[in-house]
């Protein structure tokens, strides 16, 4: 059995990934602001030396939207090499290397970052999570017109299934990247929103606006999809039905 170490493990995905490591006898270090164990905020990486000692694997779940993941994976990196952590595993993003949005050309950087640090590494790029539609969903379903990016698709995926890919990936050897996880369609965001209208039992119209920028056009263009890696099982109808 491995000692790992998951940054983020209170997080949506870090928790489950943590779970799964425990219940296959694993010792696992839960690191994040909130930990009760290693509370370590890894943009300025203060105790991190000491939660990272003697472990064996990093899965580096945690990740900020706001910036400064480059930062906290710098304070990340140079702790694994002072501990000798042999493998670290990396949820990044599909499309991050074809989207100029800033938090994915930031979650690119990471990944270079790995691949020069001279770790073992693993890097996993998933599309993005039902939780992440769904909450934009919410958001704008709070206005009486539900705004949608016009022209634009989705391929959500379910985060236990990438849970259990993560999990599975911290116990093998560093692999470099692994093949992307996509969720089961590639599906019109007009059309994902009205399922979420009726999973909710909410009424709104939904109108498409067509956003400007680079960014928007690349996401239209389907830059962070991988039609050709649609893996996932659970549908956007799943999660909802859970919920």
């Amino acid at each position: 059995m491995s000692t790992i170490l998951v940054t983020g493990g209170t997080g949506t995905l870090g928790s489950q990934v943590v779970t799964r490591l425990r219940d296959a006898g694993h010792e696992v270090r839960v690191l994040s602001r909130h930990s009760p164990d290693h509370p370590v905020d890894l943009r300025d990486g203060a105790g991190l030396d000491a939660a990272m000692a003697g472990a064996e694997v990093v899965v580096h779940c945690a990740s900020s939207p706001r910036g400064g993941d480059d930062t906290a994976a710098g304070h990340l990196i140079g702790a694994a090499r002072r501990a000798g952590v042999g493998h670290l595993v990396y949820i990044s993003i599909v499309g991050v290397d074809q989207v100029p949005y800033s938090y994915y050309q930031v979650k690119h950087k990471v990944e270079r970052m790995l691949e020069e640090s001279g770790l073992g590494w693993t890097v996993l790029r998933t599309t993005q999570f039902h939780d992440l539609v769904h909450g934009y969903f919410r958001a704008m379903a709070k206005l009486p017109v539900l705004l949608v990016p016009a022209g634009t698709r989705d391929q959500p995926i379910s985060v236990d299934e990438v849970a259990d890919r993560l999990a599975a990936l911290a116990v093998a050897p560093p692999a470099g990247r692994v093949p992307d996880m996509g969720g089961p369609a590639s599906r019109d965001m007009t059309d994902l929103a009205r399922a979420y209208l009726r999973g909710t039992g909410r009424r709104r119209p939904v109108l498409p606006v067509r956003l400007p920028g680079k960014a928007a056009a690349a996401f239209r263009r389907g830059g962070h999809l991988a039609p050709a890696h649609a893996v996932g099982k659970a549908t956007f109808e799943d999660f909802l039905a859970r919920r």
